[in-house]
């Protein structure tokens, strides 16, 4: 299966969704747009400035970090 190309993607046409577990009065998030084979993330507060682009592969292994809270902080002292 071919990588897709980062450079091809249409990010004009892309409709972006914030999780559901975002609240509704709060821009502190992230947004995520499907386009096409690839995964795009951009920080709310700045919809026009940079995208992070990924792989549906790349997007599982984030996932399955997540649910499996590896990203998660140690408690503090």
């Amino acid at each position: 299966m071919a990588v897709p190309d980062p450079m091809a993607a249409d990010l004009a046409a892309a409709a972006w969704f914030k999780s559901t577990y975002s609240s509704g009065n709060t821009d502190n998030c992230v947004e995520v747009a499907f386009i096409d084979a690839l995964i795009a993330v951009r920080d709310s507060k700045h919809p026009h400035g940079p995208v992070l682009l990924f792989t549906g592969g790349e997007w599982e292994a984030f996932l399955h970090g997540v649910a499996d809270r590896e990203f998660d902080q140690p408690a503090g002292p």
